[in-house]
C-alpha cells in the first residue's frame, strides 16, 4: 500500500509581492495540512527554492516550472484546490488536465478524507 499523492493547486503569482507571499502562505498551509493528515502532498509553492539554488549562468524559465508541476500532477491521485484558486490561469489548466486524466478534483481536505474512506488501496 502507498500514501495518497495529493497535488495541491492554487494561485501563486500575482501583480505584487504581498499577494504572492499570501498565496504561498495559503498553499503551503494547505499542503502542510495534507501532510499532517497522512497523505503525500505536491506543493508548487516550494518551487522558489530551485530559483534560490541556481548558480551563475543557470536558468529556469517559467515554462520549466509549469512542465515540472504538470509532470507531478500526472503522477498524482487527486487534486486539492486552495481557496481563491479561481483567479489562477495555471490552476485552470491543471484542472483541465486532471479531468483528461480522470483525476478527482476536491475543494477541501474534508472531501479528500471522505473519498479516501471509500478507497482501501491506500495507506493513511
Amino acid at each position: 500500500m502507498r500514501k495518497l499523492r495529493v497535488y495541491v493547486a492554487g494561485s501563486y503569482s500575482a501583480s505584487n509581492v504581498i499577494t504572492v507571499l499570501d498565496n504561498m502562505r495559503k498553499g503551503l498551509r494547505l499542503s502542510t495540512e495534507v501532510f499532517l493528515a497522512g497523505y503525500a502532498p505536491f506543493s508548487p509553492w516550494l518551487d522558489y527554492q530551485f530559483a534560490l539554488m541556481l548558480r551563475e549562468g543557470e536558468v529556469l524559465k517559467v515554462e520549466d516550472y509549469y512542465s515540472y508541476s504538470m509532470s507531478w500532477l500526472e503522477a498524482s491521485d487527486c487534486i486539492l484546490l486552495v481557496p481563491g484558486w479561481e483567479e489562477s490561469k495555471g490552476t485552470l489548466k491543471e484542472i483541465e488536465r486532471a479531468k483528461e486524466l480522470r483525476l478527482p478534483v476536491f475543494n477541501s481536505l474534508k472531501e479528500v478524507k471522505e473519498w479516501m474512506d471509500k478507497k482501501p488501496d491506500y495507506k493513511e
